[in-house]
């Protein structure tokens, strides 16, 4: 799996993983318990993640959903 984006805005994680489940790619919430260490105030950022063989459509999406601002750069 590959970082997509990462963020500490929940709702930006909430419209990734609806873009991605209506596309039928399968996303992975990295560190989404990590809010238990810093006191859910959302301080450490979560990732979402994707297979490597969907990340090319992943971005597509992303970037026609108007929030290519988000996806994480290697």
């Amino acid at each position: 799996m590959i970082e997509l984006i990462r963020t500490n805005d929940a709702v930006i994680i909430s419209f990734v993983e609806s873009l991605m489940r209506d596309a039928g790619i399968a996303c992975f919430v990295a560190d989404q318990n990590m809010s238990v260490l810093d006191g859910s105030i959302g301080i450490l950022p979560r990732r979402v993640m994707v297979d490597a063989d969907q990340a090319d459509a992943a971005r597509r999406i992303l970037t026609d959903a108007g929030i290519a601002n988000e996806i994480r750069r290697q």
